[in-house]
């Protein structure tokens, strides 16, 4: 049976598996798989995954749904993911607040959205429609933003809110896409955190992002997932945690990554910090985490 020593976990890589599998202590209480890529009939991968949840918790994360695309959903993509779910019993499934297909058209990329009313209305509609079929709950994560639409009625956070309060979805929050998010918008990235609904996050990302300027010469930051997670991320982090109390916390890693014993260590390292910031949380009068 999978164990829940540690409440911290990284994204399974193929490259891993040989250090997962062969013996080794292994300090994580779970791996994120993505969705798609389980979406076959049969092969090693699957095998392999089946071994893994034999010890640990699984996330499944998607990443094809499009939950915020202006046309139905995909329903064989669907399909194809309730048999994901049904075979791995995970403990989580999420995916995100974007758009990435139209017309029959897969693009690489998550899109953003405006937030208005009509936009409200599809995204539940949608989610509606996926919780109703996977009977189970799904983990919506907010998204790393790089423009915001003159349409928009609603602030992000405000806009999530109101979508889980409608649907009953839980959150996904990405501690990173809020830092990045805010820093190339001039927001305030903890009162994002604030603003969102804390006994629906069920689960926290933390990972790395690349800097840049735009255009005008501006500070603009990248989510790639391809370095550690920045100092300022960390300190997000604290905050989240100051707030929520210890929520199950995925390092991310998909460009660069490194030996398995380094992606370990981040994840100890949030473990750390929900352990110190937790206990902390909990001694503090009541009134004082208003």
């Amino acid at each position: 049976m999978p164990h829940q020593t540690l409440q911290v976990g990284v994204g399974l890589k193929t490259t891993h598996l040989p250090r997962i599998l062969g013996g080794e202590r292994v300090d994580l209480g779970f791996f994120e798989v993505h969705a798609e890529n389980l979406m076959h009939a049969g092969g090693p991968m699957l095998a392999r995954v089946d071994r893994i949840r034999e010890r640990f918790e699984l996330s499944i994360h998607g990443v094809g749904l499009s939950i915020g695309g202006s046309g139905p959903l995909d329903a064989s993509h669907l399909h194809r993911l309730q048999q994901v779910l049904d075979r791995y019993q995970p403990r989580w499934f999420s995916e995100h607040l974007a758009w990435s297909s139209h017309g029959g058209q897969y693009f690489n990329d998550l899109l953003p959205l405006p937030y208005t009313r009509h936009t409200l209305e599809r995204v539940c509609e949608h989610i509606d429609q996926v919780q109703t079929l996977l009977r189970r709950r799904m983990l919506l994560e907010n998204p790393a933003t790089y423009v915001e639409f003159a349409a928009s009625t609603f602030d992000e956070a405000h806009f999530i809110a109101e979508v889980q309060r409608r649907t009953g979805c839980g959150l996904l929050l990405d501690v990173n896409n809020a830092w990045v998010s805010a820093v190339n918008h001039r927001r305030d990235p903890q009162a994002f955190i604030d603003a969102l609904p804390a006994a629906a996050i069920g689960e926290i990302h933390l990972a790395g992002h690349a800097e840049d300027v735009d255009g005008a010469g501006d500070r603009l930051l990248i989510d790639n997932h391809g370095a550690p997670v920045a100092d300022e991320v960390w300190a997000l982090y604290a905050h989240a945690v100051r707030r929520l109390g210890a929520v199950p916390t995925l390092i991310e890693r998909d460009h660069d990554v490194p030996a398995f014993d380094t992606l370990q260590a981040e994840a100890l390292r949030a473990a750390a910090v929900m352990h110190d910031l937790s206990e902390y949380r909990h001694r503090r009068p009541a009134e004082a985490l208003s």
